[in-house]
């Protein structure tokens, strides 16, 4: 069993981080953080057989924090390798502002510069990562990071802020960030030319069409359009914008059109797989009776009995399916066949429908006629 040492692991890539690695049970966690002493963070390397240093400064109160809390902090840890001989792996979480002459990114490069200097003279491997914006759940809202901000406060009805709408940003998904930190773990890490370390996925978009893709999720509480999540951006920002709902918020009501035979009610709709809505049938009540030229449905009977029938428009042939909840049977509902569906049980019947494309009531594609 490997014992990994995690510094910052309280932090936003430090939870994620944690919470991944305890799915292994090959491993021991050990854990660093602001709140522990120097003494305890001796005592925790003498029992690591690989570092996370993940701990660092990036908005201080005072400019010369950056320097104490960053290059500072780090060549004190490898002051404390160095007086208990372990010569052990280090990860280091940098950043791409290293190249850049800011208060910040000096005291990375210093960091970074200590590190290599600590893996020459040891012949052990080090591990650096020059992150760009990192976004992904539990990530501090209006610290330092705009899609954690802009997810916060769009989920709130708050306003953002866009200074430059044109400002592109490269951005890394956090569980990219693990993935490739545990490649790096067991010795596999992906690098570029100059040695470094990189996630190999990354995103780029500006700041207005993150803002646009923001309000979008946000919009589709109301509107039930949900967006095309065929990429794998979508999906991650969609993620992260959901882990950003209020905790009293993460419920929304549907509108249910109620009538004498029961209620139907809009579930999910989306431009690119049509919809989904649900229905409540009182017994001995019949819907449907109507055809399509194009539309395909799809019924699902989840409680209760029903008999569902067909007949192609142009033929005299019924065609008919008794269907439960106890037994689940998709039916599939063809083009240019009239159908119904009856209550024939003592309860209240469920059914989950399917349609191929959202209902446009100017062009609704369907047609009355009784089976």
């Amino acid at each position: 069993m490997r014992t990994v040492l995690i510094t910052g692991a309280d932090g936003f890539i430090g939870k994620n981080l944690v919470t991944s690695l305890e799915q292994n049970k090959d491993l021991k966690i050990l854990t660093y953080n602001r709140n522990n002493t120097i003494e305890e963070l001796e005592q925790l390397i003498k029992k690591s057989d690989f570092i996370f240093h993940l701990a660092g400064v990036n908005r201080p109160q005072d400019l010369s924090e950056y320097d104490s809390g960053n290059r500072g902090f780090t060549e004190h840890l490898l002051n404390l390798l160095d007086k208990q001989n372990r010569k052990i792996p280090v990860l280091f979480s940098s950043s791409i502002q290293a190249t850049l002459n800011n208060p910040y990114g000096i005291s990375k490069l210093a960091a970074e510069q200590a590190l290599l200097s600590w893996s020459k003279n040891n012949g052990i491997n080090i591990y650096i990562y020059r992150l760009p914006n990192v976004f992904g759940k539990w990530c501090h809202p209006n610290y330092n990071s705009v899609v954690a901000t802009f997810c916060y406060n769009i989920a709130r009805g708050l306003p953002i802020n866009i200074n430059d709408p044109s400002k592109e940003l490269t951005l890394v998904y956090i569980d990219d960030v693990v993935s490739e930190f545990i490649n790096a773990l067991n010795g596999n890490p992906h690098m570029d030319e100059d040695g470094y370390c990189i996630i190999p996925r990354t995103f780029k978009i500006t700041l207005q069409e993150l803002a646009d893709k923001l309000f979008e999720f946000a919009q589709s509480r109301k509107s039930l359009i949900m967006p095309d999540f065929e990429d794998d951006f979508t999906r991650f920002l969609y993620a992260t914008y959901v882990s950003y709902l209020p905790e009293d918020d993460f419920g929304y009501e549907l509108d249910m059109k109620s009538d004498n035979r029961g209620w139907l009610a809009e579930f999910i709709k989306s431009r690119h797989f049509g919809q989904i809505f649900i229905s409540k049938t009182k017994p001995g009540i019949t819907r449907g009776n109507h055809w399509h030229h194009t539309k395909v449905e799809k019924f699902l009977v989840i409680q209760g009995e029903a008999l569902i029938k067909f007949r192609q428009i142009r033929g005299d042939n019924v065609i008919e399916y008794r269907v439960s909840g106890d037994n689940l049977k998709v039916l599939d509902i063809p083009a240019g066949y009239t159908h119904s569906i009856t209550n024939i049980g003592d309860t209240d019947l469920i059914t989950i429908f399917w349609a191929d494309e959202i209902f446009e009531p100017d062009k609704p594609d369907t047609y009355y006629m009784e089976v």
